[in-house]
């Protein structure tokens, strides 16, 4: 029995020199790779639209240079969370929150049945996406940023655009289209290097401290829950740390920022888990990457937080978490 607890120990003490290496590794990669290349493309990131309608939002997101598919689907997501069945104590209705009067004058008939139903994604994506546009002509004339003219446009009238020369001076206009820019990062496929986060190494410092942690569903922490947590309850605890506010479920906490690859991988990282390759709504689990294809997880009921291995079948992808990406979220969705 010593001679087993010995062994353990050493493994233990050996992984945790493994992870503070991988903190160390964090911070000189960060110095390393500031002026790195980063960016959004004009495809989607994967999985991050629901497969019913990725074709939908890649097709008219491309309707005109003011706006993308990674645009048009942070749009979509901030306003119903790609519930087509959203509805708004303000009577919006619909996966693109339209109310009736604009409704009325600005939806289509995208799918070609010969009906504009606003409850139907095949009719509103399209709507969404033609109204953007139609509102980017109105401001085309202004100087500055197109799709932020448009966004503004959007928020706050073509003609507080037009009367500013670009985005208006209101708090709340100039906020919707940073909280809108900003979100379509974590809905575009990157089209090079993503930045590593600073904040990546404190995180990990957090998560772990709470190893061998039991598991609680629903936990995030609190003295009332004995200190444990579930899997999105450490992730966000571990992030407050560093005064980054995510989300409380792990399928938010994907769109905390941009999406790096397998082998892009970075110590404190967010990966993530679903049974459905396809949905980032129906991810289930997370877990904080600390490298060499290891992430420290609180799994399951049973489980104390732990290292788990991150390739396994459900592996769904991972997200960089940034502080204006978390600040992007909406608060419901």
């Amino acid at each position: 029995m010593r001679k087993a607890w010995i062994v353990a120990s050493v493994a233990i003490s050996s992984a945790l020199a493994f992870v503070m290496l991988l903190v160390i590794g964090v911070y000189l990669v960060a110095g390393n790779l500031v002026n790195g290349v980063s960016g959004g493309a004009k495809s989607l990131a994967k999985g991050s639209v629901p497969a019913a309608y990725a074709a939908l939002v890649q097709k008219w997101g491309n309707l005109c240079p003011a706006i993308s598919p990674a645009l048009l689907a942070a749009q979509l997501y901030q306003e119903s969370g790609f519930n087509p069945r959203a509805q708004s104590h303000a009577a919006a209705q619909g996966i693109a929150q339209f109310i009736p009067g604009t409704w009325a004058s600005h939806g289509i008939d995208g799918d070609g049945d010969g009906d504009r139903d606003v409850w139907d994604p095949k009719d509103a994506i399209p709507s969404a996406a033609s109204y953007d546009c139609e509102l980017a002509s109105y401001v085309k004339k202004v100087g500055g940023n197109p799709t932020e003219n448009m966004l503004a446009a959007y928020n706050a009238g073509a003609y507080a655009v037009i009367k500013y020369g670009g985005v208006p001076p209101y708090n709340e206009t100039r906020n919707y289209v940073k909280r809108i820019t900003t979100l379509s990062e974590s809905f575009a496929a990157p089209a090079g290097r993503v930045d590593p986060s600073e904040q990546a190494a404190a995180a990990i410092e957090y998560a772990q401290k709470k190893l061998g942690t039991p598991y609680l569903w629903g936990g995030t922490g609190t003295a009332e829950q004995g200190g444990r947590f579930d899997c999105s309850g450490l992730t966000q605890a571990a992030y407050e740390t560093v005064g980054i506010k995510l989300p409380r479920v792990a399928n938010d906490q994907y769109n905390a920022g941009p999406h790096p690859s397998r082998d892009e991988l970075l110590p404190g990282d967010l990966v993530f888990f679903s049974d459905d390759l396809t949905n980032s709504r129906a991810i289930r689990h997370v877990g904080i990457y600390v490298g060499g294809g290891y992430m420290i997880d609180a799994p399951r009921t049973g489980a104390v937080i732990r290292f788990d291995p991150i390739d396994t079948p459900d592996y769904f992808g991972a997200t960089r978490v940034t502080e204006d990406g978390a600040k992007a979220l909406p608060t419901t969705v």
